[in-house]
């Protein structure tokens, strides 16, 4: 991955602020040409700095009110690998994690209630070879929720 430079770090100040700020009002705000604007961006998606775009949809709006985070741990850390291609099956799950530490996997999963919880724990991610357990903490509310700060001094 080639490094970024102080205007890529100022194109995803702005964008990681509002992506949907129109490239000819960051170019402004930038300095330069909207075309510079364009093919930084695509210089960016092209070397995984920039991983994604979209709208980010409330689960509760769509009936997932029961945030949870899982602890796994396997028979073998080597086996990481292939559980975490069972997890991405399961569209519940919405971040898998190979950790240190206690376990070794971390799940974040969403599900409509406790229900709908303890299938997918005892008929899904138990079921998956190399789960020897699972600790469950469900999220009672999130504090906290943003994407990494972009400083402009490449020093920081």
């Amino acid at each position: 991955m080639e490094k970024v430079d102080k205007l890529d770090l100022q194109i995803l100040k702005i964008i990681s602020t509002n992506a949907r700020i129109p490239f000819k009002d960051v170019a402004v705000e930038c300095g330069v040409s909207r075309a510079a604007i364009h093919q930084r961006v695509q210089r960016l998606i092209e070397q995984g700095v920039i991983t994604g775009s979209g709208y980010c949809v409330c689960p509760k709006a769509i009936g997932y009110s029961t945030c949870t985070y899982v602890g796994i741990k396997l028979e073998r850390g080597s086996m990481y690998k292939a559980a975490a291609e069972e997890f991405k099956a399961i569209p519940e799950i919405v971040e898998c994690h190979f950790t240190t530490g206690a376990y070794t996997m971390l799940i974040k999963l969403y599900s409509r209630d406790n229900e709908h919880l303890m299938d997918l724990l005892n008929n899904r991610i138990q079921e998956i070879k190399g789960v020897i357990s699972t600790e469950t903490l469900i999220s009672l509310e999130q504090s906290i929720g943003r994407q990494m700060p972009i400083y402009l001094n490449l020093e920081n």
